[in-house]
């Protein structure tokens, strides 16, 4: 219980206390931390298990969310439920679960940070019969980070695509380098794989480790006066480590591939902004003697953001208040 009621101060604190910015070059991006963006916002957020033709993929129980959000003085906090009538096809009474994911885009960095805990999975039309295979047991805890640098990351702001904090003026591109590390377990009161298919190395538990360089290209494409289109692609090399409990304990370790996409598009202006972003990344594990598997994360959401500018006394009062400085004051 402490792990959960820690980590999302984590999160905050990590999400927000490294949006420090310096050195930007005004020609390409407009910053703005004193106007406040406030959001209304549809999203989804996932980790899925792909396991390939023969067996197919474990999908969470997760939808479509709708929230609130408000980034102001380089602090961001987004709410969201998945109310029911967005997701009328999700099962009912299923196990709760806690996706965190922390996207955080200072000066000359990229930094996705995730801590996801998912219980309950099922397989869409189970090898062509028309069912759905349920396994409500079936539990994924992922917990990892992917850190790149923006070689011109003076010129190209992730921010103002991301969280509308700033506006990029002009098109820029960078290549960026980095690294990344994970952490998954796969865990479940039987075998996870279907016994009728009868595959070499099925398991009732696996934990996977894995760390390695990534490299790619991000840039910002703006066109007319405040529509942009802003991606990066990433690759990655990195050494997998394996264990799984089967009849007898099993080791693996092995260099895997893998990849990390963004994507934002829309309109952002001086007063309002109108988007949509979608992040992906997939992530390879080492094999468990026939069973190749991948542990995939997406997030994607549409935005709708109105910015306001606070009048001094309240502004003078929400800096004292603001979570990031009173964490960093704590932290100093």
């Amino acid at each position: 219980m402490k792990r959960f009621l820690f980590l999302p101060l984590f999160f905050i604190f990590f999400g927000n206390a490294m949006t420090q910015t310096k050195g930007i070059d005004t020609a390409y991006i407009k910053e703005s931390p004193q106007t406040m963006a406030l959001r209304m916002y549809v999203s989804r957020k996932y980790t899925e298990l792909n396991y390939g033709d023969q067996v197919g993929r474990y999908e969470p129980n997760s939808g479509l969310n709708f929230g609130f959000g408000v980034s102001f003085q380089k602090f961001t906090l987004n709410l969201a439920v998945p109310l029911s009538f967005l997701n009328p096809n999700r099962e009912k009474d299923w196990p709760g679960f806690l996706d965190l994911q922390s996207h955080i885009y200072p000066n000359k960095w990229i930094i996705d940070a995730f801590g996801q805990f998912y219980l309950g999975y099922y397989i869409r039309d189970f090898q062509n019969t028309g069912e759905d295979y349920f396994r409500r047991d079936v539990r994924v805890v992922k917990l990892g980070a992917s850190v790149n640098y923006l070689f011109n990351g003076d010129k190209l702001s992730f921010e103002a695509a991301f969280h509308q904090t700033a506006i990029q003026k002009k098109s820029a591109f960078s290549p960026m380098v980095g690294f990344e590390a994970y952490r998954v377990r796969i865990s479940g009161d039987s075998l996870i794989i279907p016994n009728e298919l009868m595959i070499p190395g099925n398991y009732s538990r696996a934990d996977f480790y894995q760390v390695g360089p990534s490299a790619g290209l991000a840039g910002t494409l703006v066109f007319g006066k405040g529509f942009f289109l802003t991606g990066a692609a990433s690759g990655n090399l990195g050494l997998g480590f394996s264990k799984a409990e089967q009849d007898k304990d099993t080791r693996r370790v092995e260099l895997m591939t893998g990849y990390f996409l963004r994507g934002f598009a829309g309109y952002n202006g001086e007063r309002f902004s109108i988007n949509g972003s979608y992040l992906h990344k997939q992530l390879n594990l080492a094999k468990q003697i026939d069973i190749a598997q991948s542990a995939n994360t997406g997030n994607y959401r549409i935005n709708f953001i109105y910015k306001i500018n606070p009048g001094p006394k309240f502004t003078k009062t929400y800096t004292k208040l603001n979570p990031k400085n009173i964490l960093m004051r704590i932290f100093d």
